[in-house]
């Protein structure tokens, strides 16, 4: 389980093809990996993975052919959000992530307004009942909070500190990017087809 917050900017250091899968060995950016142990999840732009092993400063991980499939950002060279796994006592500054990938938006604008940038991107189809104005939303592991739905569409609005301390600076329309919709909101739908009978599993 993750926040949302990120704590560090890596770089896929390595990237090795393992037929469809992949191994990479992310550079941690200046994570701090003394509390982090082989076989402890990393979300790495909001998708949980596991350290198989751990340097002072990097540590790797083995991607499977299918998250590899529904992800996005997964190149070599490419910066990356990172945030260790949440721990009981810790604040929950964001919001409650699974790092469990949704499905892959589109970047349709991106542009400064005043101070901060205005981030308007295309969900696919099937997620956009998730979204909500006023509700959570990951984007390549960052908490969010969505300001605007149009359809499919959502609108996000980006401080500077955000734009500091995560890559989604480097955005751009076309850009893809993960998303993780609320997962309360899920498990409202899923109550409510129990409710009204709709459920077929």
């Amino acid at each position: 389980m993750f926040t949302g917050i990120i704590q560090s900017i890596g770089r896929i250091h390595e990237y090795e093809a393992r037929g469809a899968d992949a191994r990479m060995v992310i550079a941690g950016g200046g994570l701090d990996f003394s509390d982090v142990a082989i076989g402890d999840s990393i979300a790495v732009n909001g998708v949980c993975l596991t350290a198989v092993a751990l340097t002072p400063d990097s540590f790797t991980v083995d991607v499977s052919a299918e998250t590899l499939r529904v992800t996005a950002g997964f190149i070599p060279g490419a910066e990356v959000n990172l945030e260790k796994a949440l721990r009981l006592a810790d604040r929950l500054g964001g919001h409650l992530v699974s790092g469990h990938v949704d499905g892959v938006g589109t970047v349709h604008r991106f542009a400064p307004v005043g101070e901060s940038h205005r981030l308007e991107i295309d969900a696919p189809t099937d997620l956009a009942r998730y979204i909500i104005r006023k509700g959570s939303i990951t984007v390549n592991g960052v908490s969010l909070t969505v300001n605007q739905v149009d359809g499919a569409r959502f609108a996000l609005n980006l401080i500077p500190h955000t734009l500091e301390m995560t890559t989604l600076k480097h955005l751009q329309a076309g850009s893809r990017v993960n998303l993780e919709v609320d997962m309360i909101a899920r498990y409202v739908e899923r109550m409510m087809q129990f409710t009204s009978g709709t459920d077929k599993d």
